[in-house]
């Protein structure tokens, strides 16, 4: 990886350190209390403006040099999950059965390592707006933070946010235009038959085998009725019964999880779904409930704003470590609710292939790679002076 630009090597070991601490210390969605401190502690010392609370626990840093009245939003997610880290190093979790298995703790550190350099040294006319993001995992954090005013009370041009993403090499930027990340959503289905005897199964009204039959048909809802080109995504995740060894059962409930990248997709996925129980279970003469629930939109991002992320990125790493027209990944990020309301991009940055940055996100022994800490922190700085420049 060839780094053109270096801005922030110097507070490497800062950033390290904060990041370290962050992990030893991970915090659940809204729980960000001690993190949050850190963060406006830390902030308060380079010289921006903190305000906190928004969004419950999230925090907001602002830095304002020159006259302009531009701006722009930089955002970092700050929680973790409920995952038992199996890890051994010195800053494994020190609370079991909670961690950073999504790099968070190193996005926070990056955006601090930003803030601080661009505090001492930025040279750019505006205002940044730096926000630290609760409850990220769960999509309800951004929303609460639109919630509570965040951009009526800290206007901005656009926002841009990053992630890590093990599988990509070490140095590397992927971005695009439109949809990066998927929506995610949430579906639950019981089906109400008739339980009997497991010997007499001619007496009832199998939920499970009308259960199965919904499991089958809706295989075929990608396959047949979404235009090849879209991207969707339906796992059934949990089979529950009521029944037991010789009984069975008069209900069962069908959970599970969909993925797609347009709100039209999205649509399309729920009143397909739906026909398709009704269908089923009048066919057998059972009843059903069905609920779907939309926890994250799409993260779509806005050409422009894709365009200056390329271009930004090629600064700091070169043009060859950029890939300007990934493909979207089916994961979800709650980011996406802040694209509705303001321009901007989601950016992948590579934590590594293989040895510490490879390992899977949500995994018990994933860790954040500490050599991209000053590679994401650089992009930040960058991006400020490009867009706010001066003149």
């Amino acid at each position: 990886m060839n780094k053109l630009t270096s801005y922030t090597e110097n507070s490497q070991a800062s950033m390290k350190a904060w990041r370290h601490d962050i992990h030893r210390h991970p915090e659940l969605a809204f729980e960000e209390r001690r993190t949050a401190r850190k963060v406006a502690k830390l902030l308060t010392r380079f010289g921006l403006e903190v305000v906190t609370p928004i969004g419950k626990t999230g925090v907001v840093g602002l830095l304002k040099k020159g006259d302009s009245k531009r701006a722009i939003g930089l955002r970092a997610d700050m929680d973790a999950l409920k995952i038992s880290e199996l890890n051994d190093f010195e800053h494994r979790s020190q609370i079991e059965g909670r961690m950073h298995a999504c790099g968070h703790d190193g996005h926070t550190a990056m955006l601090l390592g930003a803030a601080q350099y661009l505090a001492a040294e930025g040279k750019f006319d505006g205002m940044v707006v730096f926000i630290f993001q609760p409850a990220e995992e769960h999509g309800e954090g951004a929303r609460a933070m639109i919630e509570d005013g965040l951009f009526e009370r800290f206007p901005v041009d656009a926002v841009y946010a990053i992630h890590n993403f093990p599988s990509l090499a070490v140095g590397k930027f992927a971005v695009r235009a439109g949809s990066i990340m998927a929506a995610e959503d949430n579906f639950e289905i019981t089906v109400d038959g008739v339980g009997c005897h497991a010997a007499m199964p001619h007496l009832g009204r199998d939920p499970i085998v009308i259960g199965a039959e919904i499991v089958t048909a809706m295989q075929s809802l990608v396959a047949r009725t979404l235009d090849p080109m879209e991207h969707a995504v339906i796992s059934f995740t949990e089979f529950e019964t009521n029944g037991t060894v010789n009984v069975v059962p008069g209900r069962v409930k069908l959970k599970g999880d969909t993925r797609s990248l347009t709100s039209a997709v999205q649509d399309h996925i729920e009143a397909t779904m739906e026909r398709i129980v009704s269908g089923i279970c009048a066919a057998h003469g059972a009843s059903y409930e069905f609920s779907y629930r939309r926890n994250f939109v799409p993260t779509v991002n806005t050409p422009l704003e894709a365009e200056i992320a390329v271009r930004v990125a090629s600064r700091v790493v070169g043009s060859k470590n950029v890939i300007g027209d990934s493909r979207p990944v089916m994961t979800s990020e709650d980011f996406g609710y802040m694209l509705q309301v303001r321009p901007g991009a989601y950016l992948l940055l590579g934590n590594g292939e293989d040895g510490v940055g490879g390992c899977s996100l949500h995994n018990p022994s994933y860790d954040f790679n500490d050599d991209i800490l000053s590679i994401g922190a650089d992009f930040w700085v960058a991006l400020v002076e490009t867009q706010l420049q001066p003149g």
